[in-house]
């Protein structure tokens, strides 16, 4: 008789979006003695998964786990959850791929259930129906891809400087770094949404010898670290493909109590090829989601070929005690380096007002969409290089905050602003801008006053650092299709008016706001045939360099 258990811990953490806590933990018992294949629930809710020997032998002979071959049903009705769970499993134990019935429609109700995946898993032409009107837990992943290796305390680095390239350890191989310092506080959010900042956290990657990888640099000094963890990064490109899902949305009230009832990613080196997921069933109220696609503590992920939704957006009361519209968001990734959405869509107008932003993200490094059509990118607490091309963006644009170089390239943009500098982070950009062969679309053709460079900053907020606009910003060959302005037009201008109340030397900024240095453009055309201005804050950006070839 052979008897085998398997315990699987998430460990709890902070997700995408502030006061949202991930905390799951869960037992699955395998076991094989000689009886038929059946899964039961034990009285703390864990499961107790019995599998025939037969039944063993014949998965062994496959190669493959089915969903099936644990009882999984696939008949659209019958909640397949325990089934699917005990698959991903015993696929784990076994280090077998996991493959989806073709044609099966799996219901997913609202027990608190995570299926842990550690192998290559093809979700084929499967359907999943996600149901969300009576859920146990929100935070409860539906999938969770995981990584066998176990982070650890970094022992014996007590400082760290921006821009540093080695550090004093030596490591199994290379390792995802996240180092805190609790006692300084960044990202102090100001507006409707205002809070008291969060401590100063960094990731980066180094090798065995502890080079960090200097594409993704460290980007804060730190004088003391509180914490400091290091995450081996697996070697094995870890595939998901395929798979339909449809989330039938909740119905809690509209506050902020964010839905995680998605696949989260926690492994580095994961690929996600040819997903799709729409949401069913929003209403005139419900509570916003944490992404679908939720990436969190790992490096090098793509998602590619893959069909996303933008979710209703619904408002509450805010932190300020006045209503606010609650981000809600498809695709979530939070401290992740060197993340790729790749030829990405989504099902719903990207200039539809109704629905939320598709991304949000914090706290990450290279961050890239290529040939995606999506309602915006966005960096809520900073990213570190970003680059978009060959893409269309919708009405919410690109917002960002962060360092580095931001690329636009062979790119339409249907927002407010050619880019929003997120004025409830400071409008912050330490590092240039780069946009070449772009067409930009004010509003997305509604008849507005256009600016390039969007964003505000008073000079009187402590944001936790000091806040910049790019040192540099190109612009090469951009049309601007203002077709449709305001009768009193004067054309679009280079940077929105950041501050209105500094229009001469006697406004004194408690927090100095470090203005552009430099802009260079060249072939900039407009529709209305109207001259790009530089702001109607002259005064602001009277000592920025213009260089117009």
């Amino acid at each position: 008789m052979k008897y085998v258990l398997i315990t699987i811990l998430i460990l709890s953490s902070v997700i995408a979006v502030p006061g949202q806590i991930e905390n799951l933990s869960e037992d699955i018992q395998i076991r094989s003695d000689g009886h038929e294949t059946q899964i039961n629930t034990g009285k703390n809710g864990e499961l107790l998964v019995n599998i025939s020997a037969r039944d063993i032998g014949k998965i062994k002979a496959n190669g493959v786990v089915r969903y099936r071959d644990l009882g999984a049903k696939g008949d659209g009705k019958s909640d397949d959850m325990n089934a699917i769970a005990a698959a991903h499993a015993f696929a784990n134990q076994e280090n077998l791929p996991v493959q989806a019935d073709q044609g099966a429609t799996y219901y997913i109700g609202g027990k608190e259930r995570t299926a842990i995946i550690r192998t290559d898993t093809d979700f084929g032409t499967a359907a999943f129906i996600i149901d969300d009107t009576e859920v146990q837990n929100r935070n409860a992943s539906i999938f969770m891809v995981s990584s066998g290796l176990q982070p650890f305390p970094l022992e014996g680095v007590v400082t760290l400087k921006r821009d540093q390239r080695k550090i004093n350890v030596s490591l199994p191989g290379s390792c995802l770094i996240t180092v805190t310092n609790s006692h300084i506080k960044r990202y102090i959010r100001f507006g409707l949404n205002q809070n008291n900042g969060s401590p100063q956290t960094d990731i980066f990657v180094v090798d065995a010898n502890g080079n960090v990888d200097m594409d993704a640099p460290i980007i804060w000094d730190f004088d003391q670290i509180t914490e400091i963890t290091a995450l081996p990064i697996d070697d094995k490109v870890l595939k998901i493909t395929g798979g339909r899902f449809t989330t039938i949305a909740n119905q809690a009230e509209s506050k902020y109590t964010y839905y995680s009832r998605n696949i989260a990613i926690r492994r580095s080196n994961v690929l996600v090829d040819g997903l799709e997921h729409r949401v069913t069933g929003e209403g005139d109220h419900g509570a916003p989601y944490g992404g679908f696609i939720n990436i969190r503590d790992c490096a090098y992920v793509t998602v590619k070929n893959s069909i996303l939704t933008g979710h209703k957006t619904y408002r509450t009361i805010g932190s300020a005690g006045k209503p606010v519209s609650m981000g809600s968001y498809d695709l979530s990734v939070n401290r992740a380096l060197n993340v790729s959405f790749l030829n990405c869509s989504q099902t719903n107008n990207i200039n539809d007002r109704t629905y939320w932003g598709i991304l949000g993200s914090n706290y990450c490094k290279n961050l890239l969409y290529d040939n995606c059509n999506f309602s915006r990118f966005d960096a809520h607490m900073g990213v570190a290089n970003a680059t978009i091309r060959n893409s269309t963006l919708g009405h919410m644009g690109i917002n960002a905050i962060g360092t580095g170089v931001l690329t636009v390239e062979n790119t339409t943009i249907y927002g407010r602003t050619l880019v929003n500098l997120r004025s409830d982070y400071g409008s912050t950009w330490q590092g240039e801008f780069i946009i070449r062969n772009c067409v930009f679309v004010p509003s997305g053709g509604r008849p507005v006053s256009a600016s390039l460079i969007g964003g505000s900053n008073s000079g009187l907020h402590d944001f936790g650092y000091t806040c910049y606009m790019p040192e540099k910003i190109t612009i090469e060959n951009l049309h601007i299709d203002d077709s449709s302005h305001p009768d009193d037009y004067q054309g679009p201008a280079i940077f929105a008016n950041f501050n209105p109340k500094l229009t001469d030397d006697s406004f004194q900024q408690q927090f100095p706001y470090v203005i552009t240095g430099k802009v260079v453009l060249t072939n900039v055309t407009t529709a209305s045939g109207k001259d790009l201005r530089v702001s109607d804050n002259m005064f602001m950006f009277r000592d920025v360099d213009i260089d117009a070839n």
